[in-house]
């Protein structure tokens, strides 16, 4: 029998990462750090969120921080060409 070592971020916490082992647990640390990279950012972007957006409850802002932080690289692209963030669901 072979072991295999598994990473997830602190911040998943090792049951949300067990209950959801194909987006949240990784067979490398990089893959993982990043995870936790992405985390941190949606940690920034609710708190600016809520600060922001009058009325915004707790659950849509991390749910809304958590999207874009994961679709950072695309929010990055979408500053200089705005209609990039809605070319994927036009084409569907």
């Amino acid at each position: 029998m072979a072991v295999q070592a598994v990473y997830f971020s602190d911040k998943d916490g090792l049951d949300m990462a067990l209950k959801h082992p194909e987006t949240l647990l990784f067979t490398n640390k990089a893959d993982a750090d990043a995870r936790d990279r992405i985390l941190e950012l949606s940690e920034e972007i609710r708190e600016f969120l809520t600060r922001k957006v009058e009325g915004l409850d707790e659950e849509t802002a991390d749910r809304c921080a958590l999207a874009i932080a994961e679709n950072k690289d695309l929010f990055q692209k979408a500053l200089k060409k705005p209609q990039l963030l809605n070319e994927e669901a036009a084409e569907n």
